[in-house]
């Protein structure tokens, strides 16, 4: 990877777009620092710790900006909403299905249509996070204002908040355009891996400094050693889930063309063993933790039935040996994941369209009658594939509350952030190669 990157800086049109980036990042980084206008952020600071296990998640993807209340608080959760809504709309709706197909005029309309769902969601977003934080006396000198000057107090907030994620929406489009990668990947690894210094510097003040101060020195190295494996071992497992997959060979037939012979090629149908990738986590911790934060925003009682609901939903209760009741919420957990992987496969993956392809094209699985018998073959292995993927995906994810739990230690780059991040870096990694490679064969046909 590193001699990738030093030889990518050699060359000056790889080299800018890596500068751009990087500049890019840096804009980010200092928007996250800037206050939403009217919030009281030692009250927002002080609502949050208490209820960590609601925010904890959406505060790791947004690099701490939304702990913050900054202008970048909603960053750029409403254009993954939005762009997880259009993909499921497309295998729903034919006309999105027919635009998709239209090639590059056809994307472009989606993509736009996409902006504009950005847009709508974060509007709603936070409306309802003024909403809330005024009721809760979270915007400064809300509980004092006359009625106008709330409505202007939740007006002003409404819009920094909104403004803020079309422009990290747009932040993300230019860097995919003139930079290098997927501009929303990196925006979201960027969050993530800010966290990372204050994370690991809590570990080692947590376990390897307050056992040196016990006087046992051995077990401070023995937790470092445990901790860097422990991180080690999840980033191999994600490498494998990223890169495993299963090739299904495919033969085409002999066909005569004019006064030619073609076909006769062997080629493969890659199924990748990880086929939905980080969604299943998403959809799973989104579903379970929504409810949590729409309770913080409106103010629930801390005693009653939907209370005690809420607690089985807290991710910061499902690993605690004094409270083993609120496991049964990281069982619902796994159920969630494993659901969702299968789900999202089934409607990105359609084994008899595959099918129907190959048999119009003269191909076939060596073993297997084209049509049908080809399309449940397909099936089998596909179910197959991604219950090892689900499997692995929710290993990944579960560790971290495992360690939280029992070690009551909380890290924002385990599970979901982990995938994310060495899925992204190592995407990057193949874009940075690919492009050096097409300037080598550019200079080739020059000379």
């Amino acid at each position: 990877m590193f001699t990738t990157l030093k030889n990518a800086f050699k060359i000056k049109e790889i080299r800018n777009k890596i500068l751009f980036t990087f500049a890019m990042l840096v804009v980010i980084r200092i928007g996250s620092q800037l206050p939403t206008p009217g919030i009281d952020s030692s009250v927002i600071g002080q609502l949050f710790s208490q209820a960590e296990g609601a925010f904890g998640f959406f505060d790791a993807i947004t690099g701490g900006s939304f702990v913050n209340m900054s202008i970048l608080a909603l960053n750029i959760t409403p254009y993954i909403t939005s762009s997880i809504i259009m993909q499921l709309l497309t295998i729903a709706i034919p006309k999105l299905e027919e635009m998709q197909r239209d090639g590059e005029d056809g994307r472009k309309k989606i993509a736009s249509i996409t902006r504009y769902v950005t847009i709508a969601l974060a509007l709603i977003q936070s409306t309802a996070m003024s909403v809330g934080f005024g009721r809760q006396g979270l915007l400064a000198g809300y509980l004092t204002m006359t009625t106008g000057q709330r409505a202007l107090s939740i007006v002003t907030a409404v819009a920094t908040l909104t403004a803020g994620s079309a422009f990290l929406m747009w932040v993300g489009e230019r860097i995919t355009e003139k930079g290098i990668g997927n501009g929303i990947s990196i925006v979201l690894v960027i969050n993530i891996i800010s966290r990372l210094p204050q994370d690991i510097g809590n570990l080692f003040e947590m376990f390897v400094v307050t056992k040196f101060n016990e006087g046992a020195p051995a077990s401070g190295l023995l937790a470092a050693v445990i901790i860097f494996a422990i991180i080690i071992g999840m980033v191999v497992l994600v490498i494998i889930l990223n890169d495993g997959v299963r090739r299904i060979p495919v033969q085409y037939a002999n066909k005569v063309q004019g006064r030619k012979m073609v076909g006769g090629q062997t080629s493969n149908i890659p199924l990748k063993v990880n086929t939905a990738g980080v969604i299943p986590v998403i959809f799973a911790q989104s579903i379970l933790q929504t409810p949590l934060i729409i309770s913080q925003f409106v103010g629930v009682s801390e005693t009653g039935v939907w209370s005690e609901i809420l607690r089985y939903m807290n991710s910061n209760l499902w690993c605690n040996p004094s409270q083993p009741k609120y496991s049964i919420g990281l069982l619902v957990y796994i159920v969630l994941i494993i659901f969702f992987a299968y789900f999202y496969t089934s409607i990105t993956f359609n084994p008899l369209m595959i099918a129907d392809n190959m048999k119009k094209q003269g191909g076939f699985i060596p073993g297997i009658r084209p049509g049908k018998p080809t399309s449940d073959y397909l099936n089998k292995m596909l179910n197959y594939i991604v219950f090892v993927g689900a499997v692995g995906l929710t290993i990944i994810a579960v560790i971290p509350y495992i360690f939280s739990g029992v070690f009551k230690a909380s890290v924002s780059f385990g599970g979901t952030s982990l995938i994310i991040i060495v899925s992204v870096v190592l995407e990057t990694m193949k874009q940075v190669e690919s492009q050096m490679l097409v300037r080598n064969y550019k200079g080739f046909l020059e000379k």
